[in-house]
């Protein structure tokens, strides 16, 4: 289906937003050299998130940019999650350990994606939808399981630790555009919709959390 300008337009912001939302979680755990607080789990939920995801967008034919967005999740997941384990004080893994773990996966990730858009084309061409909405679901899941661990640890430790708040609002900004991006689809993409939306709305809980942990000190009462 031909893609509207607008819908373009704002699709290639949320593909530039998800390109540069992990940079500064990357460059920080490079800074700090540690990745302590920030969840490997998380890392590995979202990069395989961007399978179900590109081949949902890739086969709902949105635009290129919204097809490339989850190519560039995948990868720059990865890399966090290698970093997870790299900077890890106990971890025997080497730089090229890293390098040689993430790539396989990467691989092994691409490879499944390739596959399961020609196969969900040929089951459209013979009226078979199903497997399309499953792999919205999938996306929306795993992308909630990826930040719904970090509410976990913020439960747990009662402050939002390990991640930086650029990174955060980076990808709601990316979820965000999407989000706009699909409205302006000729035809609605509800299933579009739930998965942005789903992870627009738990990276505002976040955003909520850290401002609560932040200012109740300043509301409690001194103590001699």
């Amino acid at each position: 289906m031909d893609v509207p300008l607008a819908s373009n337009i704002l699709g290639t912001l949320g593909a530039v937003f998800w390109s540069i939302q992990l940079l500064p979680q990357i460059w920080l755990n490079c800074r700090r050299h540690n990745a302590t607080g920030l969840q490997p789990t998380m890392m590995m939920f979202w990069a395989w998130a961007g399978v179900p995801l590109g081949v949902y967008n890739i086969v709902s034919s949105f635009s290129i940019a919204l097809q490339i967005q989850p190519q560039i999740l995948a990868t720059l997941s990865l890399v966090t999650w290698t970093q997870c384990y790299y900077y890890h004080p106990t971890s025997p893994w080497s730089v090229m350990n890293a390098l040689a773990i993430g790539s396989t996966l990467a691989a092994v990730m691409g490879a499944i994606e390739v596959g399961l858009v020609f196969a969900l084309r040929r089951g459209l061409d013979s009226g078979v939808h199903w497997p399309v909405t499953l792999m919205a679901v999938l996306a929306a899941l795993f992308l909630a399981l990826g930040v719904g661990r970090h509410y976990v640890d913020i439960w747990v430790h009662r402050t939002v630790r390990g991640i930086s708040f650029w990174f955060v609002g980076l990808d709601a900004m990316g979820d965000l555009t999407s989000m706009i991006s699909v409205l302006f689809l000729p035809k609605l993409d509800v299933l579009g919709l739930v998965i942005y939306g789903t992870e627009l709305v738990l990276w505002l809980g976040v955003f909520a959390a850290g401002g609560y942990y932040l200012f109740v000190p300043w509301g409690s009462p001194c103590t001699m």
